[in-house]
């Protein structure tokens, strides 16, 4: 081998490359324990309703430890989106001492069950408001369809001046509405033949004509059926 000069050399070369390699991990862990280059600065940025700047501030000067090159975003974005009204949150160095923080907030569009929120993406979170929202529930998971379907129905009660207040998906997938005047339709389930949307709208045509006439509270309707609907009025019930 040392009277061989292309081993001497490819030899050389590993060794000068493995110097290399070491010096700058040994560099790279003299940067990121500097004390040169501290973090002076976190911007936010993005239209914040529900969650105080202060409270977001005291979450990421407690989340950065290190300097500018050490800090670890991806846990600073972790911590702050634990934050129950926070949906998303992207982290940025800013050279030389600064990072930027940018957060999407949850809009609240629906209450779902005994407790949480709903947003308008269709995701559920764990939060509190004061605010008027229509009422979700259902299977674990369903949360997404649930507000979908939502929608759906509010733009076919829309010529009837209503809205569901409440939007109840049962275990067995049956669709349950309240609406804001107090009537309570009963939609079942989707089927191959008809889906529950075309029971609805075919309950709000025959509307004007069927339970607009009858001068009393109208409690209930079954929608179930393939030809028609039943009626349950309070004062008739025997």
């Amino acid at each position: 081998m040392w009277d061989n000069p292309r081993l001497l050399n490819a030899a050389a070369g590993a060794l000068l490359a493995l110097a290399v390699l070491l010096l700058l991990s040994a560099a790279l862990q003299l940067l990121l324990r500097s004390t040169l280059f501290p973090v002076r600065e976190i911007t936010v940025l993005g239209g914040l309703q529900q969650t105080g700047r202060e409270q977001i501030e005291r979450v990421a000067y407690g989340g950065v430890a290190g300097n500018f090159f050490a800090a670890d975003l991806a846990a600073l974005r972790v911590a702050l989106e634990q934050l129950p009204w926070v949906r998303r949150v992207s982290v940025r160095r800013v050279w030389p001492d600064r990072i930027e923080v940018t957060l999407e907030e949850h809009e609240a569009f629906a209450r779902w069950g005994a407790s949480g929120l709903v947003n308008t993406h269709g995701e559920r979170f764990a939060a509190t408001s004061v605010a008027s929202l229509p009422m979700f529930a259902g299977p674990a998971g369903t949360e997404a369809e649930v507000t979908r379907r939502y929608r759906q129905f509010s733009a076919l009660l829309a010529p009837l001046g209503e809205a569901p207040e409440r939007v109840i998906l049962t275990p067995r997938f049956a669709w349950q509405l309240r609406l804001a005047r107090g009537l309570n339709l009963e939609l079942g389930r989707d089927s191959a033949r008809e889906r529950v949307e075309q029971r609805l709208a075919r309950f709000v045509a025959a509307h004007p004509r069927t339970l607009a006439r009858i001068p009393r509270q109208h409690e209930y309707v079954d929608l179930r059926y393939p030809n028609g609907f039943a009626l349950r009025v309070p004062e008739l019930k025997g």
